[in-house]
């Protein structure tokens, strides 16, 4: 059921980032399907390297940021394109160590409304989110629906990118900072 629901929910989001001429007479299902396809049938690899996951100082006491783990090891790939807007959209799927030493899978699609800060279009900017699934030990590994806000900067085939998980007083309120490479 909840692979039905962050399925749903990925598939409408995507139906509001289709660039509007390359959609223009799709309803919002054609446009989730061209979205998807489109991504999916890229032959542009990436690679994902997790780098940081920082915990928000102002909703963590000191005993739990002294015991949390902030170096998130690990990995990931992914097959991503840029439309002809320049924004990017992506499937991705990664594994890493998350904050209580243990494994986190997390995977789904991405999506970057970019700017461009130069001609040649070399550096960029861009806001956007994700939507797909993680897995955590706490969670017995469920598959838990993973929304979240997205942004990052990049140059050429490098890029620095970075969600934030909202959450409570010692829980959640995390910026999770990785680093993608495009292989080919």
């Amino acid at each position: 059921m909840i692979k039905k629901i962050i399925c749903a929910l990925a598939f409408v989001l995507c139906a509001f980032v289709a660039n509007a001429s390359e959609t223009d007479g799709m309803n919002w299902k054609e446009k989730i399907k061209y979205n998807f396809s489109q991504t999916w049938a890229s032959d542009t690899y990436d690679l994902y390297v997790p780098l940081y996951a920082w915990h928000n100082r102002l909703t963590y006491d000191d005993e739990h940021i002294d015991k949390y783990n902030e170096n998130p090891w690990g990995g990931g790939l992914g097959v991503s394109r840029y439309d002809s807007d320049g924004d990017w959209h992506a499937l991705y799927a990664m594994a890493f160590i998350d904050s209580n030493d243990y494994v986190e899978t997390m995977f789904g699609y991405a999506f970057l409304k970019n700017w461009y800060l130069n001609k040649a279009k070399d550096f960029r900017i861009g806001v956007g989110f994700t939507a797909g699934l993680t897995q955590r030990h706490e969670y017995s590994y469920i598959p838990v629906p993973l929304p979240l806000p997205m942004f990052g900067i990049g140059y050429k085939r490098f890029d620095l990118q970075a969600a934030y998980v909202p959450g409570v007083e010692n829980d959640g309120n995390v910026l999770f900072v990785w680093s993608r490479f495009k292989l080919n």
